[in-house]
């Protein structure tokens, strides 16, 4: 299947306690399709200002993503500029220039409005609507957010959500969205708003797959080097949605393995700024982590799994 990928296309200025780069390719259409691209083809929608280096995306046409949704406006791209602390778990911004993404209103091509897979990353969920009325339907619609739309634009949000099959997001924001602080709860009333599927991003500690009255969690996997998690989420989101254009329809197989493949990519995308391990990372790379995965997450059941009694305690 093919994914068309519609959301942000940026420049940012990342400081981490492991360097600092400036004007580094952003934003998450970018990170997404540097990841979903390793497994099925992409076409991007965004908008970009006359000051972008287009030729800096070479990378990703190589790999046969197309990006003739990107419209070029005249003006300045949007720019971020965030700095993290040794923890690397919270990005501080220091700077947003939104610049022509400002005026942004999604137009798909002709030949992009019949995806197979359609993935709004975390935008203006009316400009989601725009591309949720622009597309015929897709097979699997899946969807990011944050904490700024939940809060500030909740019914258009609710409207989005309506139509969505796969919601990705993390911890925090699952609870600000039901309202509810457990987490079980607050999955559960988020799948009753529409999406199927519930993915939690939980970061280094990995992520939680929410299905049909189902859970399977993976862990996150053990780093020696995590130099900058900007676009984390998107690569993961990418890596995900990417596996399952990948392997045809969405069985619980395909959905677990997809999980396993989107934080394998995720684990990528921190070990360099910008897309720098994404551009380079390799099929073998991805194929010995998730032999790896499997290798820390599998246990043999016991014959019998009774509880132990006072007799035959071990």
């Amino acid at each position: 299947m093919s994914i068309l990928a519609v959301g942000s296309v940026a420049l940012d200025d990342v400081e981490t306690p492991f360097g600092r780069v400036t004007g580094a390719l952003g934003g998450s259409a970018v990170h997404f399709a540097s990841s979903a691209s390793i497994f099925a083809p992409v076409h991007v929608v965004g908008v970009v200002g006359s000051d972008y280096p287009l030729g800096r995306l070479d990378f990703l046409r190589e790999r046969g993503v197309d990006l003739g949704g990107l419209e070029v406006a005249e003006g300045e791209s949007f720019r971020w500029s965030g700095r993290y602390t040794h923890d690397l778990a919270t990005a501080h911004t220091l700077d947003t220039r939104l610049g022509v993404f400002a005026d942004f209103h999604p137009r798909i091509p002709e030949h992009f409005r019949s995806p197979e897979m359609l993935f709004l990353g975390n935008i203006d969920p009316r400009l989601q609507l725009e591309v949720l009325n622009q597309v015929e339907r897709p097979r699997i619609v899946a969807c990011d957010t944050m904490n700024y739309w939940i809060e500030g634009s909740r019914s258009a949000l609710l409207e989005v959500l309506a139509q969505v099959d796969v919601l990705l997001v993390n911890e925090a924001e699952v609870r600000q969205l039901a309202g509810d602080p457990n987490l079980f709860r607050a999955a559960k009333w988020v799948r009753e708003q529409g999406p199927k599927r519930l993915v939690v991003k939980k970061g280094e500690h990995g992520a939680i797959l929410f299905d049909d009255g189902t859970m399977f969690f993976i862990p996150g996997y053990p780093l020696e080097d995590v130099f900058d998690p900007t676009g984390a989420g998107d690569a993961f989101a990418g890596g995900f949605l990417g596996y399952l254009a990948g392997n045809g329809d969405p069985t619980p197989r395909n959905l677990r393995n997809a999980l396993v493949h989107g934080s394998v990519l995720g684990s990528f995308a921190v070990e360099d700024f910008s897309v720098g391990r994404l551009a380079r990372v390799t099929r073998d790379e991805i194929a010995e982590r998730v032999r790896a995965f499997r290798a820390m997450t599998r246990f043999e059941m016991p014959a019998d799994c009774a509880p132990p009694t006072a007799d035959r305690a071990p």
